[in-house]
């Protein structure tokens, strides 16, 4: 089973010197180096403040064109670093999709932090999610997995269960039918970052500094974004992000249970990957924190075999 798919293109660095030549040739005599290579984009570091994010596959091509229309209005206001693109690369006759200049964000993926320090940042990234969690148009992004009503995760996730490979798996079915039976969300479409996980956050010092990866940016119920309280922290971290939520403004305990929900359907991720010795990498490190520490109940069970996906980014790497 391959970890990652392969490139539709081969995204070198030649190719980049070449588009920033073509489009942006103030920028192309800046030193250039890869950064890294992901899912869906491959990240060049721009001189000392930038960075060049170009999809790899077709099927990413979309989430750069969200990013490049929407982050520069979403991000105004907000305490909180972003890639927002401060330039927006076009197709060529050499590269057919869309790519970006972003700034370069130093620091170290969130994943890489035990949990009972990120309690320090909760209440900032709770800030962050309130204030990018603002209605949003008709004309936003869809997405067919983020915040859509928990019934259209139902056959997935019911599969997934079914599999064989999901410890106590009844228990959970019987969470998830409950909470798959919680009323939909009936407000506005509200803006979503559509990915909140520890990989995706980036800390300075210990402390929350930036919010990454906005690809999956979407509309719809704002429990998506929300299930980031059982994704990221400890239950103390948890409370605090809760809390300070709550605070400002009436969420109501539906949204939070369908925010439960999310977080289970979120884990399918690791119900379907490789099964080794030991987690390695950001998205893998959060997959082993969400399958092995918290049962359907909010106790915990520990089990060897929940080991997950061995492969990926070191938790303590630099980030783009």
């Amino acid at each position: 089973m391959a970890l990652m798919p392969a490139a539709d293109i081969d995204v070198t660095e030649p190719l980049v010197r070449r588009l920033l030549t073509e489009q942006f040739p103030d920028l192309a005599g800046l030193p250039l180096r890869l950064a890294a290579s992901g899912w869906d984009n491959t990240i060049f570091r721009l001189g000392s403040n930038l960075a060049v994010r170009l999809p790899r596959r077709e099927a990413a091509a979309h989430l750069i064109e969200h990013e490049q229309r929407w982050l520069p209005q979403l991000t105004v206001g907000l305490a909180m670093l972003t890639p927002t693109p401060v330039r927006c690369g076009t197709p060529s006759s050499f590269f057919p999709w869309p790519w970006s200049v972003t700034p370069w964000i130093q620091g170290t993926t969130a994943a890489a932090q035990p949990l009972s320090a990120r309690r320090a940042w909760a209440a900032e990234l709770a800030n962050f999610v309130d204030g990018f969690q603002q209605p949003a148009p008709a004309d936003a992004p869809a997405n067919p997995v983020r915040g859509v009503p928990l019934r259209m995760r139902d056959e997935h996730v019911r599969r997934r269960l079914a599999g064989g490979h999901v410890p106590r798996a009844r228990e959970v079915e019987r969470l998830w039918s409950s909470l798959e039976a919680l009323p939909p969300w009936e407000g506005p479409a509200i803006w979503l970052h559509g990915d909140l996980h520890p990989a995706n956050l980036v800390t300075q010092s210990g402390m929350l500094a930036a919010v990454m990866d906005f690809g999956d940016l979407t509309a719809g119920d704002p429990a998506t974004d929300l299930a980031a309280a059982w994704l990221v922290f400890d239950p103390e971290g948890r409370r605090i992000f809760r809390e300070h939520l709550d605070a400002r403004r009436e969420i109501g305990t539906a949204t939070w249970q369908r925010a439960r929900a999310g977080r289970w359907s979120w884990r399918r991720r690791c119900w379907h990957i490789p099964m080794t010795t030991r987690p390695s990498g950001g998205w893998a490190t959060t997959c082993w924190h969400r399958c092995s520490t918290a049962d359907p109940a909010g106790g915990s069970f520990r089990r060897p075999r929940w080991d997950c996906w061995r492969g990926g980014a070191r938790p303590g790497r630099r980030c783009r």
